[in-house]
């Protein structure tokens, strides 16, 4: 398990840094990275309490880091 949540965070932190290398945020490359950490945690947890998500843990650490990358930055613009 402890292995698990410790790849979840490295890719999580890989499709931060890729996520602000191509353009697709602007948020700055550590504030991406902590965004996509903090989703994959959640997800993560998520996951060890009701089951839900994909089979796989990368895959879950994917959707999970693009989809908080899109529902953080522009839940808080203007």
């Amino acid at each position: 398990m402890i292995l698990t949540l410790m790849g979840t965070v490295v890719i999580a932190g890989i499709v931060g840094y890729a996520a602000e290398r191509s353009g697709f945020t602007s948020n700055g490359y550590v504030q991406s990275i902590i965004i996509c950490t903090g989703g994959a945690f959640l997800f993560f947890f998520v996951r060890l309490m009701f089951g839900i998500g994909f089979s796989a843990p990368g895959w879950n650490a994917i959707a999970s880091s693009i989809g908080a990358l899109v529902i953080v930055p522009t839940h808080w613009r203007r």
